[in-house]
């Protein structure tokens, strides 16, 4: 009976490592997996460009704001030396 049992341990653990999947699935799992990255590093990569370009024009419209601020307090200084 102890025969037998090891007998069945040794065929049960044969038959899992037998489960494991072939090197073909291996290969095409890996491709699958490359692929699906360089689709979320091009996603990655439109997202980056879209961010770059908001803060460009978030960036102009601050420069725009300050240089029109900065011709406000020019000419209300100017307005203050000639009503003195």
């Amino acid at each position: 009976m102890k025969k037998f049992l090891t007998m069945l341990m040794v065929a049960s653990i044969f038959s899992l490592v037998a489960c494991g999947p072939t090197e073909e699935e291996k290969v095409a799992d890996e491709a699958k997996a490359a692929e699906k990255v360089e689709e979320m590093m091009v996603g990655l990569e439109e997202v980056a460009e879209e961010v770059v370009a908001e803060d460009v024009v978030a960036e102009d419209v601050a420069v725009e704001g300050e240089e029109a601020t900065e011709e406000e307090a020019h000419v209300h200084a100017e307005g203050e030396e000639h009503s003195h």
